[in-house]
């Protein structure tokens, strides 16, 4: 059951009517804009993702290290 193109005309008149074009404007660019800075920060985790791996195995490698160093003394 969907809509015919007539309906969905019928339906953005009515849309357009009661918010007015500006603001539906306004409500486009706040949601791209929304939808912009979601994406950009997915990207941006996964080179920290991969940093904090990086710094966590550093951190586990230095503590086998002391450890040896405690071993031996």
């Amino acid at each position: 059951m969907g809509f015919s193109w007539q309906q969905l005309l019928i339906l953005l008149l009515v849309v357009v009517v009661i918010f007015g074009t500006k603001k539906l404007r306004n409500i486009g660019s706040d949601l791209g804009g929304a939808v912009k800075d979601f994406k950009k920060a997915m990207n941006d985790d996964q080179p920290k993702d991969a940093e904090f791996k990086k710094i966590a195995e550093d951190a586990e490698q230095t503590q086998v290290e002391n450890s040896k160093q405690k071993e031996q003394a």
